[in-house]
């Protein structure tokens, strides 16, 4: 059996990370090459030598003095070998790479900062994070998503509910001489959008979710809990007005510490009982737990 898509995703992904970062550290200085050898001097040399060794090879392989094609190539290498070895921070960081080859996450992020890190807007860097990472929360939310809607169209339940559909939908007649697949095609379709708010753990995708798009409303988001709260502790602490329904089963559930999707689940009735009892008050809400835990005894 093949595994499920995002384990394939995630392996092609961890396979590609670890190919590009378990090489040496060391060759993203001067690929796989050494940078003195490049250069022709040791690693002892100073940084005269170093710049006369440069200056010397530079003027035989200049493609203004050699027109070899890979003579051009060279010239390319020992230039890059000494911006890397003229510098004494580079160097630094070049001599530690070489002495501590294993430590590749760390030569790597101090090669790219700096390098790149004076050069780059950190705003930009930002930006760039938010719609990586909110393309890949966007990309695993609807492959959760087909995955449960296909899992749920071949249970025994789906199938039940498709067929009543249908029956119901024919009146109460059904055309045998129809494929199965002709017959079942559009109560298929219709079934599908009505299962789409059933599932539970694997809701459609939507943008508004994204953190890329949560971060930019954040500053809304916080200005209006701060809003509400004002007018909560106005309406209820200072005017003293009797609790609205809807705050009142706020109250409650919170009380009760019932998720959101329970509490919508519980009937109307039930649910009425519990706001009537305001629970949201200590000894109220102590009374009650003690009823349901006799009740449980009792049912035992």
């Amino acid at each position: 059996m093949a595994p499920p898509v995002p384990t394939r995703w995630w392996a092609l992904t961890s396979a590609m990370v670890l190919f590009l970062l378990v090489s040496p550290s060391i060759a993203i200085y001067c690929d796989e090459d050494d940078c003195y050898d490049l250069l022709g001097v040791s690693q002892n040399a100073n940084a005269t030598e170093i710049k006369k060794s440069y200056y010397k090879l530079s003027l035989k392989h200049h493609p203004d003095k050699n027109p070899d094609p890979e003579s051009k190539k060279l010239f390319v290498k020992i230039a890059t070998a000494y911006e890397i070895l003229k510098d004494e921070a580079t160097r630094e960081q070049y001599d530690y790479a070489i002495a501590h080859p294993e430590e590749v996450f760390y030569n790597t992020a101090r090669y790219y900062h700096a390098y790149y890190g004076h050069k780059t807007d950190p705003r930009a860097v930002l930006v760039g994070l938010l719609l990586v990472l909110s393309g890949f929360q966007y990309l695993n939310q609807w492959t959760t998503y087909n995955q449960a809607i296909a899992m749920v169209k071949k249970t025994p339940a789906y199938r039940n509910r498709l067929k009543a559909l249908e029956f119901e939908r024919s009146g109460g007649v059904t055309n045998k001489k129809k494929s199965n697949k002709q017959m079942n095609k559009k109560p298929d379709e219709d079934l599908s959008k009505e299962l789409d708010l059933q599932i539970k753990g694997a809701e459609k995708p939507s943008i508004w979710e994204l953190i890329g798009v949560r971060l930019i409303l954040l500053p809304y988001t916080i200005g209006k809990l701060l809003l509400w709260h004002c007018c909560w502790y106005w309406r209820y602490n200072v005017k003293k007005a009797p609790y609205a329904w809807e705050d009142a089963a706020y109250l409650t559930q919170r009380s009760l510490g019932a998720p959101l999707d329970s509490w919508m689940n519980i009937d109307e009735s039930t649910k009425e009982d519990l706001v009537q009892r305001r629970l949201w008050e200590k000894s109220n809400l102590e009374s009650y737990m003690a009823e349901m835990r006799k009740e449980s005894k009792r049912r035992r």
